[in-house]
């Protein structure tokens, strides 16, 4: 599933407030500067620390 572009463009990290990458594969957000993936459930991001893995 795509991610709508302007949703991406507005989302960042809540860690670092850095932008995040789309892994479309993996269905996840992914924080390069804090080293976590956010995953995206049923096309929703899922903006949780909690929630996130540690890449």
């Amino acid at each position: 599933m795509t991610l709508d572009p302007w949703l991406l463009e507005r989302l960042v990290c809540p860690v670092t407030r850095q932008p995040l990458r789309h892994d479309e594969a993996a269905q996840e957000l992914v924080s390069e500067a804090a080293g976590l993936a956010y995953p995206i459930r049923d096309g929703i991001p899922v903006m949780l620390v909690e929630e996130a893995r540690e890449i």
